[in-house]
């Protein structure tokens, strides 16, 4: 192969043709193909649910309809740090609501929203477990509790 044209091979796009390949012939491939898909890319842009679509010979209608029905899936890229906010009764109850509209006024995004510098995410989840600490949030694997409006901004300050 000329050197011109292995700068034309996509790495990515190789590793989803093997995955397809591996699952082609299974009956229910669709869900593990997309989740090695997002694994590979980050989320699932439009090119690759239609190239998806065409090696399991699945219409992108129905892939649409899986993807947008499962909360795994992601048609948008995700941040650097993903940040949820606990919703749940306990962090309700001592002001997780003005926690979360600290952050979405601080951030710019509302749930589900990807800062414009790729920096957040943002998530809204029922529970993270660390309801001692209400009101919680999660940024990556690092849980924030007891947390007040004031406090929020010097932590997300803290993420690159």
């Amino acid at each position: 192969m000329c050197e011109a044209c292995e700068d034309l091979i996509d790495p990515k796009e190789t590793e989803l043709d093997a995955v397809i390949a591996r699952h082609v012939r299974e009956k229910g491939a669709l869900i593990p193909v997309l989740q090695k898909a997002q694994e590979i890319y980050g989320y699932l842009p439009a090119e690759v649910l239609k190239h998806v679509g065409r090696g399991l010979r699945i219409p992108l209608s129905k892939i649409y309809g899986v993807v947008t029905f499962y909360a795994q899936f992601r048609l948008m890229p995700m941040g650097r740090n993903v940040l949820r906010v606990c919703l749940g009764t306990a962090c309700h109850v001592r002001g997780g609501a003005k926690v979360l509209e600290t952050i979405e006024q601080e951030l710019g995004v509302k749930d589900g929203g990807t800062t414009e510098d790729q920096r957040f995410t943002l998530e809204i989840v029922a529970c993270i477990g660390a309801c001692g600490l209400a009101p919680t949030m999660m940024i990556n694997d690092e849980v924030h509790g007891r947390l007040t409006a004031e406090n929020v901004t010097e932590i997300l300050s803290k993420y690159e």
